[in-house]
């Protein structure tokens, strides 16, 4: 990836205590031995300075896209993450998913824990001894493409386990477009880390990465209720028809 080629970050918003960027798919938020620009905090080391600290508030998974928020300095990062804690933070994402979703809203409620019956190190499951999960949903739209039927979701998760909205989608029987360990074969997903990924698999795939975007953030900061917004990529927006 060359850094004249690509922009630096994706700047929805910034001051001096924080910023909130619009991190693309198949960008993580930890260094990696690829150099600076390949992980969202190289990137955002290079965008404000050398002696920089920032300190990520919210995560999202490689191929998650959308909003994050990172604090400039360690005290602002406290204040932040209290804010977190209480759970007023007001969460919205996207999805696409495979299926038409026949209820028009409707509460996903199902405790999540460790596969430990997956290959996959990093897959949690519903299981009834796992942690409080809840997630609300909203059908946006439902459309076909290719003969499959596909639907639009707003989501809103009420609590942020690991990998929450996919496990949920999955579980409720619509999985994300392009999710490599929720769709249904978590080959697919070992396939990727092991650099086997054949093109069959991508286009069993349908979408370069899973089709899962941050869209939006509330949260009281001081006097105010701040409110940040951020449109997906053009391969998410394409995939729907107007």
């Amino acid at each position: 990836m060359e850094l004249s080629a690509t922009p630096l970050l994706d700047l929805v918003y910034e001051d001096g205590d924080f910023l909130v960027v619009n991190k693309p798919s198949d960008l993580v938020c930890h260094p990696t031995k690829q150099g600076p620009f390949s992980s969202l905090v190289g990137r955002l080391r290079l965008y404000l300075g050398p002696q920089s600290e920032p300190h990520f508030i919210n995560r999202l998974d490689r191929e998650t896209s959308g909003l994050v928020v990172v604090a400039k300095s360690r005290i602002q990062a406290v204040r932040l993450r209290r804010i977190w804690e209480t759970r007023s933070v007001r969460k919205e994402y996207i999805a696409i998913v495979h299926g038409h979703v026949s209820a028009d809203e409707g509460l996903i409620e199902a405790p999540l824990g460790n596969d430990e019956n997956s290959r996959v190190v990093i897959k949690d499951c519903v299981r009834s001894d796992g942690a409080k999960a809840q997630t609300e949903f909203r059908v946006e739209k439902r459309f076909a493409r290719d003969a499959a039927c596909f639907t639009l979701m707003r989501v809103f998760p009420h609590t942020g386990r690991k990998h929450q909205i996919r496990i949920h989608l999955s579980h409720y029987g619509h999985s994300i477009v392009g999710d490599k360990i929720y769709g249904g074969d978590e080959d697919l997903y070992l396939a990727l880390v092991e650099d086997r990924l054949t093109d069959i698999q991508r286009k069993t795939l349908i979408l370069p990465n899973h089709a899962l975007h941050a869209a939006g953030l509330e949260f009281p900061w001081g006097d105010a209720n701040l409110t940040f917004n951020a449109r997906p990529a053009s391969w998410f927006s394409e995939f729907c028809p107007e």
